[in-house]
C-alpha cells in the first residue's frame, strides 16, 4: 500500500477526494500504528513515521469514506507516573467524525490484567471496541442559515433526540427515535405551534453505553459519557453508521433551521467515558493518559474527578483546549449548529483547585471569532468544592439559573419564603447577574430540566420513586421542592387532578413572563410522567419517552403554553434587555417606575410587606411605557401595561387593584384556573377596584387603552 508523509493538521482523518490524511498527537508515544480494518474486521497495520510536534501522521492515497480505523500506540505502560500505552488496545481516534459499534466490555479492553492493577494486560480488543469510520465532509446545505435569535427572543425547548420521537404517530416506524424524526415534519410542526426559538439536544457526541447498566436490563439514555466529540452519536442515525449519521444530522439541522429554529447541543467537556483508573481503554487512556487527563499530584495512577464520573479532562493542557475548541467550531462551521450547552461548566473553569472566571478556557473562547459568536450556556457547578458558581462566569455566556428553579417551585408549593427572592427571580435576577455586567438574558430560566421531576410529576409526588432504576431508590435528588397536591401519585380524584393542571399552569406562566429567557422541558407542555422517577438516565423506555398520546389528552395545556409562548413574544415588557432599575432585593422597583410592587389590597409594598416571611400574595405592575431600551430599528419600545397577580395561598385573596394613576381598565389575558386563554381578553376590571383571586393561581391583566374623546 501507497504511504505518503502526509500534513500534521489537521488531526483526525481528512478526505480530500483522492485520499485521506491521518494525524494523531501523542507526546509519550514510542511508535504509531495507523490500523485499517476491514468490512470482515480483517486489520491492516501501517506504522506512521512522520512525526511533527509530537503529532504522527500520513496520507494514504485511495481510501475513500466509509473506512473504518483506529490506532495502536506503543509507550511506556508505568501507572505509577501516570501512563497507560499498550498497543494491544485498538484506539479511537479524538478527532473521529463518526464512530461504528460500541464496546461490550471484554477483558482485553481493560489495559491491566484485572486481577493486578500494575500488571499488562496483552488481550487484543480488536472486535471488542468501537471503530473510527473516515466520512465525507461534502454535503449540499442550499441556502441553509443560522436564525440567529437574539437571546431575549428566545424560548429553548430541552428535548432528547429518542425521548422526543419515539412514539410519535406521525413519524414513520422505520425513523423513529433518529436524528431524521426529529427533522421530520410532525416534529417541526410540533415545535413551530409551540412556537420555541431553539431545540435544546440532550448529548448527540458518540457516548459509550455502560455495560453494568445493561446486565441489568437498563441503558445509558442521556449519554453523559461522552468519547467522540466530533462524532454524531451513531444509535440515533437511522440511515448507517459508516458516516451516514453525520448526512443524517446535517439534514436534521437544515429542515430545523428552514422552520426558523435553532439548534442547541448539550455538550460534555469535562470527562470522558473511560472513567476511573480502573475503566477500560478506549481512547484518550492509551494515546497520552498524563496529557489528556488531571491526575492526582502525588498519586498519578490515581484521576482528580470533580464530576462524579471518574475523571476529568486536563484543561490546562494545550492539545485538550485545542481538542475542544476544534470539536466546537466544527459543531458550528461544518454541522451548522447554533450553540452549546455546556455540562458541569464549573469543571471546565478549574486551574487548580479554584473555579477561575479567567481560565485559559474562557480566555480562549472570548478570542474565538467562530464560538464567541454563538450561545454558550453554562450549568454553572460541579461536584467540587466551590463547584456551585450559578452568577460567576463571565459576560459572554449564559447560566442555567438553579436559584431560579428553587425559587419558583418553593413559591408554588407555599413555602415560607422571600417575596424578596421571588421578585428577583420574575425579574431577571439581577442580584446574580448584574454585578459582572450582563444583563437579564444571562438567566436561562426553568423549572424543570431533564435531570429531576417533569412537571406534572413536581405537583404530583413529595417524594422521588426510582425504584426501576435498580438502586432500592436511592439514586437522584431527596430534596425535590415538589408537592402532590394532596395525594402521592397518579389519582382519580377529580379536585386534586383539576388542582394539578393548575399548579403546571402557574409554573408555566411564571416561567414564560419572567425576564431572561425560558427553558421548556419537552413534554411539559403535553403532562409528561416518568410516574415519579426523578433520575430516568438509565430508563430508554416508555417511562421516559414522551407519550404522544397525552397530546390529545393534555391538548388544552398544550394550547394554553403555546398561547403564553404567543404572549410572551407580542409584548416586549416581558423580554427586556435591560434589568429594571433599582434594589434587585425588591425586584428592582425605583423612580423610573417601570415596574412597581403592590400588596393585596392595592398598597404599595414596603419593607414589612417585603420582608414578611409568611405573605404568598403580591401584584406586579409591568410599565409598556418605561422601557429604556429601543426597539431593533433605534426606535423607542412602547407597549402595553400589564398587571401580573399571583396568590399561592390555598384560599381565595380579595385584590384591590392600583389606583387610576397606573391604569382606568383592564382585562384579563390569562387565568390559570381556567385551561384556555382568553381571546382578545375581557375588560370590566376597574382601578381601585377588588376581585377574590383562587387560591394558588396567577391572574395576567392588560391595560385596556384610554378611548380619545
Amino acid at each position: 500500500m501507497e504511504i505518503w508523509p502526509g500534513q500534521p493538521y489537521p488531526l483526525g482523518a481528512t478526505f480530500n477526494g483522492s485520499g485521506v490524511n491521518f494525524a494523531l498527537f501523542s507526546e509519550v508515544a514510542e511508535k504509531v500504528e495507523l490500523c485499517l480494518i476491514g468490512d470482515d474486521g480483517a486489520e491492516t497495520r501501517i506504522g506512521l513515521t512522520e512525526v511533527d510536534g509530537h503529532v504522527w501522521h500520513a496520507f494514504v492515497p485511495t481510501i475513500q469514506p466509509g473506512q473504518r480505523y483506529g490506532f495502536r500506540v506503543h509507550g511506556p505502560f508505568d501507572p505509577p507516573n501516570g501512563h497507560r500505552c499498550n498497543p494491544a488496545k485498538l484506539l479511537l481516534d479524538p478527532y473521529a467524525k463518526a464512530i461504528d459499534g460500541q464496546i461490550d466490555l471484554d477483558n482485553s479492553l481493560f489495559s491491566y490484567e484485572l486481577t493486578d492493577p500494575l500488571k499488562f494486560n496483552e488481550e487484543d480488543s480488536l472486535g471488542h471496541t468501537m471503530l473510527s469510520v473516515v466520512i465525507n465532509p461534502f454535503f449540499d446545505w442550499g441556502h441553509d442559515r443560522p436564525p440567529r435569535h437574539e437571546y431575549h427572543d428566545s424560548v429553548i425547548y430541552e428535548a432528547h433526540v429518542k425521548g422526543l420521537s419515539m412514539t410519535h404517530p406521525d413519524v414513520p416506524d422505520n425513523i423513529r427515535g433518529t436524528y431524521a424524526a426529529i427533522g421530520h415534519h410532525a416534529i417541526v410542526d410540533h415545535l413551530v405551534r409551540l412556537g420555541v426559538t431553539a431545540i435544546e439536544l440532550m448529548p448527540v457526541h458518540q457516548f459509550v453505553q455502560d455495560t453494568t447498566l445493561q446486565d441489568k436490563g437498563l441503558t445509558n439514555y442521556w449519554g453523559y459519557n461522552t468519547i467522540g466529540f466530533l462524532a454524531p452519536h451513531a444509535a440515533y442515525a437511522g440511515t448507517g453508521t459508516r458516516g451516514q449519521q453525520v448526512n443524517e444530522f446535517k439534514s436534521m439541522v437544515k429542515a430545523l433551521h428552514a422552520a426558523n429554529i435553532e439548534v442547541i447541543l448539550d455538550v460534555v467537556y469535562n470527562h470522558t467515558a473511560e472513567g476511573n483508573e480502573n475503566g477500560p481503554t478506549i481512547a484518550f487512556r492509551g494515546i497520552d493518559n498524563a496529557s489528556y487527563y488531571r491526575l492526582v499530584d502525588d498519586n498519578k495512577a490515581h484521576y482528580y474527578d470533580t464530576t462524579g464520573t471518574g475523571n476529568s479532562l486536563l484543561m490546562r493542557h494545550p492539545h485538550v483546549l485545542q481538542l475542544i475548541m476544534d470539536s466546537l467550531r466544527y459543531w458550528v462551521t461544518e454541522m451548522h449548529v447554533d450553540g452549546f450547552r455546556f455540562d458541569l461548566a464549573a469543571t471546565l473553569a478549574r486551574q487548580f483547585h479554584e473555579v477561575d472566571r479567567l481560565s485559559a478556557f474562557f480566555d480562549i473562547i472570548q478570542q474565538d471569532p467562530v464560538i464567541s459568536q454563538v450561545k454558550l450556556i453554562a450549568e454553572p457547578w460541579d461536584l467540587g468544592d466551590g463547584g456551585y458558581q450559578v452568577g460567576n462566569f463571565p459576560p459572554l455566556w449564559t447560566e442555567w439559573n438553579g436559584k431560579y428553579r428553587d425559587t419558583v417551585r418553593d413559591f408554588w408549593r407555599g413555602e415560607a419564603a422571600s417575596l424578596g427572592e421571588f421578585a428577583s427571580r420574575l425579574t431577571g435576577s439581577s442580584d446574580l447577574y448584574a454585578h459582572s455586567a450582563r444583563r437579564p438574558i444571562a438567566s436561562i430560566n426553568f423549572v424543570v430540566a431533564h435531570d429531576g421531576f417533569t412537571l406534572r410529576d413536581i405537583v404530583s409526588y413529595n417524594a422521588k420513586h426510582n425504584e426501576a432504576n435498580g438502586e432500592a431508590n436511592r439514586d437522584g435528588e431527596n430534596h425535590n421542592r415538589s408537592w402532590n397536591c394532596g395525594v402521592e401519585g397518579e389519582t382519580e380524584n377529580g379536585e386534586i387532578n383539576a388542582l394539578r393542571r393548575q399548579q403546571q399552569r402557574n409554573f408555566l406562566t411564571t416561567l414564560l413572563l419572567s425576564q431572561g429567557v425560558p427553558m421548556i422541558a419537552h413534554g411539559d407542555e403535553v403532562g409528561r410522567t416518568q410516574q415519579g422517577n426523578n433520575n430516568a438516565y438509565c430508563q430508554d423506555n416508555d417511562l421516559a419517552w414522551i407519550d404522544w398520546e397525552l397530546a390529545k389528552r393534555e391538548s388544552e395545556l398544550l394550547t394554553y403554553t403555546s398561547a403564553l409562548v404567543s404572549l410572551r413574544k407580542k409584548h416586549a415588557v416581558f423580554r427586556r434587555r435591560r434589568f429594571f432599575a433599582g434594589d434587585a432585593a425588591h425586584g428592582g422597583k425605583s423612580d423610573l417606575g417601570d415596574i412597581e410592587w403592590f400588596s393585596s389590597d392595592g398598597t404599595e409594598m414596603d419593607e414589612l410587606d417585603w420582608r414578611n416571611g409568611y405573605a404568598r400574595t403580591l401584584m406586579a405592575f409591568l410599565n409598556g411605557q418605561a422601557i429604556p431600551e429601543p426597539d431593533p430599528h433605534g426606535q423607542r419600545t412602547i407597549d402595553s401595561d400589564f398587571l401580573l397577580l399571583f396568590n399561592a395561598h390555598s384560599a381565595p385573596v380579595d385584590f384591590v387593584l392600583p389606583p387610576a394613576a397606573y391604569g382606568l381598565e383592564w382585562r384579563i389575558c390569562l387565568d390559570t384556573t381556567v385551561p384556555e386563554p382568553f381571546n382578545g381578553g375581557q375588560p370590566g376590571w376597574f382601578a381601585a377596584s377588588t376581585h377574590p383571586i383562587t387560591g394558588r393561581s396567577i391572574v395576567v391583566l392588560q391595560a385596556v387603552p384610554a378611548t380619545k374623546v
